[in-house]
């Protein structure tokens, strides 16, 4: 019985952060709150993130292990980004939801996010930043065994990536310049900012290309020794 009552609540966590959650504190956070308070919203989107990563493990080991994963993966991300005009963070988040699950893409997304703005700027885009390298993480998971097996399936998926992080971000656009939502401005920001789009889905792709298959063969070794 207990063990069914924790599945209930891994699962529910397991949705409810990424659909729920972190969605309604960067909208919120966007709506009803001033700039003063957006380093707190996203703090709080990370604790979500990090009781996301927890719910998915019951083993206190394995969960630690891969923690440790998530933490390089996280910090590589985070000095890729100091690549000019390409940023590697979809294609790490991507790369670790395939092999360490939803649970970890959605973390080493966030985090990503959350860190290497303390250096490229906080702000209240920080937390849509999270939720869309967040959720491209988790969906990598979800989809891991398909992507794993077929490179050029995977590079559609980043290319993809790229888009969806685009419409995520000009949710923020709109929300920032208008106060509200606007489907008409919605879609003229999305036109606006379709060379940002493409550079984001062939930078997606040319680094997936370039760090799929050896980041891939150091993951499943490390899950074959350890167990993960």
């Amino acid at each position: 019985m207990l063990m069914i009552k924790n599945e209930r609540i891994s699962s529910a966590v397991r949705y409810s952060v990424p659909f729920v959650i972190v969605p309604v504190l960067a909208v919120s956070g966007a709506l009803m709150l001033d700039s003063s308070w957006h380093l707190l919203v996203s703090v709080a989107a990370a604790a979500a993130a990090l009781l996301l990563f927890a719910a998915g493990f019951d083993k206190k080991k394995i969960g630690t292990r891969r923690m440790v994963i998530c933490s390089v993966m996280t910090a590589l991300a985070f000095a890729g980004r100091f690549i000019p005009f390409l940023n590697p963070i979809t294609a790490m988040a991507v790369i670790t939801g395939i092999y360490m699950g939803s649970e970890a893409g959605f973390l080493v997304g966030s985090m990503s996010a959350l860190l290497s703005n303390f250096y490229f700027g906080q702000g209240p885009w920080t937390v849509f930043q999270m939720l869309a390298w967040g959720l491209i993480g988790f969906f990598a998971g979800v989809l891991a065994r398909p992507l794993k097996a077929n490179m050029p399936l995977l590079l559609i998926y980043g290319a993809l990536c790229g888009v969806a992080y685009s419409f995520i971000m000009d949710i923020w656009t709109v929300l920032w310049y208008n106060k509200g939502f606007s489907w008409g401005l919605y879609f003229s920001a999305l036109a606006t900012a379709v060379p940002y789009t493409l550079s984001y889905a062939v930078s997606n792709v040319l680094f997936l290309l370039l760090l799929f298959k050896p980041f891939g063969v150091k993951l499943e070794r490390v899950r074959t020794k350890y167990g993960i």
